[in-house]
């Protein structure tokens, strides 16, 4: 994000950063990334960045907490996450009630988007269903393989891949329970929207064994431990699934032989009237030689720039939740532009 600011958008000043490793505070922002001083310094004090002139703060932690966002808001800052407030009339209510309160003193709006959960779980069948006379089920496939993910952090320690396939569930640990609750809001995202009065949404997990040891970056995935996970969370009613996200995630590129082999990306189906499906692959081009890492890197690039791009719309929206059902569409704010 802080990259494509300074190199693409000339509407967007970068006026700080919170860095997490006491080596980089007080570091200038340019030489953290690798390039010439920009005059901008990093800071690991947070009180430092509550105490900044600033219009937005794109949060995008590993970790999210409502207190962190609460601040910013109420600082006067406006906030644009891609780790969660999807949908905020499915959050708890004393988190969505201190949000609003928040927003409310700092006169600021907060909108939670990225890929998916976001753009392709939330914009793109809101997009698609603009088609439709009648709508029966909606489901949104992804599929991956975390192999070539180098955050193995995030692979191991959050997603709990190479640990024993008894022990993953929906709310088997703190980071699983988060994760899974977001997916669960998307769908009631979607059903919400759509009108089809949902009575629940279920969240279910599948995870497989390795049948041998995958050396993963640093991590070796030893055989027997869980190298797959196939999630769904399922929106009902009356016991009818009417809307669905399913994740068939891979470590080791193992793939089960009883699950369902979508492209590998992500594929929107609308069953109705028409019925329509879509399929969305981001690599980092077609046109040229490109190695791995930069593919890998493209996905991680679209959910980063789908929040960056809201940022003028979010400073526009009203106190309050701003959600991709209400903002106005969302598009490149560089588009062509030489720089």
């Amino acid at each position: 994000m802080m990259t494509a600011i300074l190199d693409r958008r000339r509407d967007l000043e970068l006026v700080g950063a919170r860095v997490y490793a006491d080596g980089k505070h007080g570091a200038d922002i340019g030489v953290i990334l690798g390039r010439e001083p920009i005059g901008v310094t990093a800071t690991t004090d947070v009180d430092e960045i509550l105490a900044m002139d600033a219009d937005c703060v794109l949060y995008t932690p590993r970790t999210a907490r409502i207190d962190d966002v609460c601040a910013v808001l109420a600082s006067g800052k406006n906030v644009a996450t891609t780790a969660f407030m999807f949908h905020p009339r499915r959050m708890a209510a004393a988190d969505r009630d201190r949000v609003l309160a928040a927003c409310e003193q700092g006169a600021t709006s907060v909108h939670g988007s990225g890929l998916n959960p976001g753009n392709l779980s939330g914009v793109l069948p809101l997009a698609l269903s603009g088609m439709s006379r009648t709508i029966e089920k909606v489901t949104l496939q992804e599929r991956a393989d975390w192999s070539v993910y180098e955050s193995t952090g995030i692979t191991f320690d959050n997603m709990a891949f190479g640990e024993p396939v008894e022990s993953i569930s929906p709310t088997a640990t703190e980071f699983l329970a988060f994760n899974s609750s977001i997916f669960s809001e998307q769908v009631w995202f979607i059903g919400d929207t759509l009108n089809a009065d949902l009575d629940e949404v279920t969240a279910t997990v599948e995870a497989v064994a390795a049948q041998q040891d995958h050396q993963i970056f640093d991590h070796m995935l030893r055989a027997g431990t869980t190298a797959g996970q196939r999630w769904n969370w399922t929106g009902l009613r009356d016991g009818k699934p009417l809307v669905e996200i399913e994740t068939l995630w891979t470590v080791g590129n193992e793939y089960p032989s009883h699950w369902p082999k979508p492209r590998h990306g992500w594929t929107l189906t609308i069953e109705g009237d028409p019925t329509m499906q879509t399929h969305f692959f981001s690599l980092a081009s077609l046109r040229r030689e490109a190695s791995m890492e930069e593919h890998v890197r493209s996905a991680n690039v679209a959910t980063a720039m789908q929040v960056l791009n809201a940022v003028p719309a979010v400073c526009e929206a009203p106190p309050g939740f701003a959600t991709t059902a209400t903002l106005p569409l969302i598009y490149s704010g560089s588009g062509f532009r030489r720089g």
